[in-house]
């Protein structure tokens, strides 16, 4: 029996992308699915979110974060551009972001044609890896969508054509964000128990298996 859990994930997140490749791994592996349901950041969601953290937050993230990859053996750097455009001054984000709506969008319409997993994957490796200069620019970002079976000018068009629609499916995934017990990502929800964080893999893994989760022949 085909065991399944829901997704919530977001380009901004580090621990999303630190976290993507071992759910590849493990959909390859078990015979699970990985229901990707791509929110917008809560620094969009909740602009003053940020502001009011204490300001010790900001240092450890880095810290932890880079810690993690290094532990993980990931690739990792501060992506630039930020897929969400911050005020450092000011510690606020402006209203216009000319990028993660664009992101959020097409990993929402990936995830409906069934390429979810593989796109952000693939994606969040190209933003998040420092493998390249300017990820936005030139073909990568196409390219990325191809090696996970995409075609980014296609995509576009329907973005252009139904991004009303895929506005409202991803604020109804993050109403279900909310619903499944945690805002933040990347949070797995499975049989109505939220798994907050990347460092909570294993405890879904064991709570799957004890359902009956079967490795892949």
């Amino acid at each position: 029996m085909t065991l399944g859990f829901d997704l919530f994930w977001s380009f901004r997140s580090p621990y999303s992308y630190l976290l993507t490749g071992r759910l590849v791994d493990l959909a390859r592996d078990y015979d699970v699915a990985v229901n990707v349901r791509v929110v917008t950041p809560i620094a969009v969601r909740q602009p003053e979110f940020f502001a009011h953290a204490d300001p010790l937050w900001a240092p450890y993230l880095m810290r932890d974060t880079y810690r993690t990859a290094q532990f993980l053996g990931l690739p990792f750097q501060w992506p630039n551009p930020d897929p969400v455009v911050m005020d450092f001054a000011t510690r606020t984000y402006p209203k216009e972001q000319p990028y993660i709506h664009r992101l959020t969008r097409l990993g929402q319409l990936a995830a409906e044609r069934g390429q979810g997993l593989a796109f952000i994957d693939e994606v969040s490796r190209l933003i998040w890896s420092g493998r390249v200069t300017g990820w936005h620019e030139g073909d990568h970002l196409a390219e990325a969508a191809a090696r996970a079976g995409c075609d980014l000018a296609e995509m576009d068009a329907v973005l252009g054509a139904e991004g009303k629609r895929l506005a409202a499916v991803i604020a109804e995934s993050e109403v279900a964000q909310r619903a499944g017990g945690h805002y933040g990502v990347p949070l797995m929800v499975y049989a109505g128990e939220p798994f907050f964080g990347q460092d909570r893999l294993d405890q879904l893994i064991w709570r799957m298996e004890r359902d009956g989760l079967e490795r892949r022949a």
